[in-house]
């Protein structure tokens, strides 16, 4: 970790690879963490940053280091996101692919739909939300899995 005065290159790998399946389990786009004289920022986007206080942006004390994969799965998911059969969540809660735990998921990749179908559930305030094919067409990517939390906008498949 970077510390006040005296720059360094050591990076605490474990505490990243902490916040970075944070971040996956929480569906968070960034988390920060700090103690005394550093902090560290991990963001979906693209890098790790750990900054002594008040370090210029540009200073040595700031070190950075890309994310296995994560700059792949993020712009797989950018492209994805404006593809026009994209389906983006209308909320932010929990996503469910079927309607129980014993149950088949309502939509599999391959799976040809219809408009109106039910293509999994949102559950926000203890409430299951539908969330409905907004045209007829094929589920060509899923991207989200059963119980795993979604932002307002975050897409959530893809039909073509």
């Amino acid at each position: 970790m970077a510390k006040t005065g005296k720059p360094s290159s050591d990076i605490d790998a474990d505490l990243v690879r902490k916040l970075a399946r944070l971040l996956e389990e929480t569906g968070l786009s960034e988390i920060e963490f700090g103690k005394e004289d550093w902090h560290i920022r991990v963001a979906k986007g693209a890098s790790v940053s750990a900054v002594a206080p008040g370090a210029p942006a540009a200073a040595p004390d700031v070190v950075t280091t890309q994310l296995d994969g994560a700059a792949a799965a993020i712009a797989d998911a950018a492209a994805l996101a404006s593809h026009p059969g994209a389906v983006t969540s209308p909320m932010v809660g929990v996503a469910h692919r079927s309607k129980d735990a014993g149950s088949a998921p309502f939509v599999t990749e391959g799976d040809a739909v219809r408009e109106g179908d039910t293509l999994l559930l949102i559950e926000a305030m203890k409430v299951f939300n539908p969330i409905h094919a907004p045209r007829s067409g094929k589920v060509v990517r899923i991207l989200v899995e059963n119980g795993t939390p979604v932002e307002f906008g975050e897409t959530l498949l893809v039909i073509e």
